[in-house]
């Protein structure tokens, strides 16, 4: 909005606050609290409308702040926990400080912000934030006898769904701030200097922060995350995330590409697009799009919520995306297993460039829970999708989520997860015990009657049989040449590089003078953003290991095969 209209619009809002009302008593705004007043009480004179052109004309001809400069003073520490959209929201919140002015430091001590950015999906990653304050607890009461205020704040899921009780408990926390509340960072930070306590965790329909491009933090600059739709609409019934991020919404695909392009003239080789259900993007900006009919649904699945139509969808998002930069790597994360239409699954067959991996968060081997959490699928649909995606990408990696201990697992329920587990044979697995939500609906209509210790026991089954499996899968790569991302050195060893293949599974290979496949004489040793082919020569649950041939290029070595 103008800043005239804006003044306009404020001046309006003032004469029809004042404007009298019979019988109504109002409450007005003073420096020390609150007055009633009531009818016939004399109102002083306001300002008039001049007053706010004045301001805005101010406000137009005032500069950008720099770093350093009022409004915002000091450093900022950032600390980051959970998933990758927490990474996210992290260089989201610091692109928003930095150009308000304020400073970034890695040195704790000489923080005079420090913004945890939080998770919420599991009591586990709670209780690490509620240990970390404890720690700070001290840092700032040192820092008060010596007269050097630190602010102290909670930003994210963790402060979505637990405001009240941050605020109060120990008095230690200085602003709270949800995930779509970011942009509010600078005032809630000029309240808390202040001395008062503030907070925003308001949700909301249309923030996607598009308009904002993140100051990337991943180290090397090799790889980056671009989110590209916020929250959840699938309502499954043990998550916590449409209640801490509120409704999907997504991007613009022009502001995804633009930061992309961005990333590309970096020098940033892996790009991977973001969401909460990020294969059910539907960008609603473009008016030609908004009658587009609703996309089909991976057989034998559905939904809670009714098929929405219109909208520009994943597969054309995916499609521009993967013709930027043939030299970028594109993958994708976290998709539901729901929207996996065949376009999607042809243009992954088709383009070099996009990651032939594909995450399929399955949860659970048996029906039974499956249709309690409300995922919208049977055992029998899922394995009919990984067969067909198998049919479709050959080669293709498969990951997985699962949740052991569910409410009213039992152990044949277990025992169908675990031979889900030895059927799909996944190269990744992320497995974790139940851990039951407030506000969700297993915390309304379920019991989470499953005890601690057989939780505990059978999540360790699954881990094992997930290790066992994917060492079978890896293995069969023992032998084949990988094309790998170099990230770095490996943090075991400075003699050893270790990167990425297309599978996204970790390769670790010697740091030693190779050639390259460009034909040049010289030897060269590989960098990080560098493409390189490794033989593979050995394989483990997690990690490959193999040997250098050369260094080469992503359409290189497409071309080669």
């Amino acid at each position: 909005m103008l800043p005239w209209r804006r003044a306009l619009r404020a001046a309006r809002l003032l004469r029809s606050a004042t404007a009298p009302r019979p019988g109504v008593a109002r409450r007005a705004s003073c420096g020390q609290g609150e007055r009633p007043v009531g009818r016939g009480a004399a109102l002083s004179a306001g300002p008039d409308l001049r007053h706010f052109l004045r301001g805005a004309a101010a406000e137009e001809r005032r500069p950008e702040p720099q770093p350093g400069s009022v409004p915002g003073t000091g450093k900022v520490y950032l600390e980051t926990y959970g998933c990758q959209m927490n990474v996210n929201d992290t260089e989201i919140a610091w692109a928003i400080l930095q150009k308000n002015g304020y400073m970034r430091t890695k040195d704790l001590g000489e923080a005079d912000v420090i913004l945890l950015v939080t998770c919420s999906v599991r009591e586990k990653a709670e209780q690490a934030i509620w240990n970390r304050l404890q720690h700070l607890k001290a840092l700032k009461a040192r820092r008060q006898q010596a007269r050097l205020p630190l602010r102290i704040g909670i930003l994210g899921c963790m402060a979505e769904r637990l405001k009240e009780e941050i605020l109060h408990r120990e008095k230690l926390v200085d602003i709270v701030a949800g995930p779509d509340a970011y942009r509010d960072l600078p005032r809630l930070l000029a309240v808390a200097e202040s001395g008062q306590q503030a907070a925003n965790v308001l949700l909301s329909l249309d923030e996607t922060y598009a308009d904002i491009l993140p100051v990337q933090t991943s180290a090397g600059g090799t790889t980056a995350f671009v989110s590209i739709m916020r929250g959840c609409d699938n309502m499954c019934s043990y998550c916590i995330v449409p209640f801490t991020r509120g409704r999907e919404r997504s991007r613009p695909i022009v502001s995804i590409l633009q930061e992309v392009r961005m990333l590309s003239d970096q020098g940033v080789k892996e790009v991977t697009l973001l969401g909460q259900n990020v294969n059910s993007f539907r960008d609603m900006s473009e008016v030609q799009f908004q009658s587009a009919a609703a996309p089909v649904l991976s057989r034998g699945f559905s939904t809670v919520y009714k098929a929405k139509p219109g909208g520009l969808r994943f597969a054309h998002l995916l499609d521009q995306v993967s013709r930027i930069d043939p030299e970028m790597r594109i993958r994708f994360t976290s998709p539901h297993p729901k929207d996996f239409p065949d376009e999607v699954l042809q243009l992954i067959q088709e383009r070099h460039n996009i990651c032939k991996q594909l995450h399929l968060p399955a949860q659970s081997g048996s029906t039974r829970v499956l249709e309690a959490m409300r995922r919208g699928y049977t055992r029998e649909a899922y394995l009919e999708l990984v067969h067909h995606v198998r049919e479709s990408i050959p080669g293709v990696s498969l990951s997985s989520d699962f949740i052991a201990g569910f409410c009213g697992e039992t152990e044949e329920d277990h025992q169908q997860t675990v031979s889900l587990l030895q059927e799909v044979r996944y190269n990744v697995g992320f497995l974790f015990a139940y851990s039951m939500r407030q506000k969700t609906r297993a915390y309304h209509r379920l019991q989470d009657d499953v005890p601690a210790d057989i939780k505990k026991r059978r999540l360790e089954e699954l881990i094992t049989v997930f290790r066992e499996e994917a060492v079978k899968a890896n293995e069969a790569m023992v032998g084949q040449s990988q094309l790998v991302l170099v990230e770095g050195p490996s943090k075991r060893s400075a003699l050893e590089l270790c990167g990425r293949n297309d599978g996204n599974i970790k390769v670790i290979f010697p740091d030693v003078e190779i050639e390259d496949a460009a034909g040049c004489k010289a030897l060269v040793r590989a960098q990080p953003g560098d493409y390189v082919l490794v033989k593979v020569t050995s394989a483990s649950s997690q990690t490959l290991k193999g040997v250098l041939l050369c260094r080469t290029t992503l359409s290189r070595s497409a071309a080669s095969h």
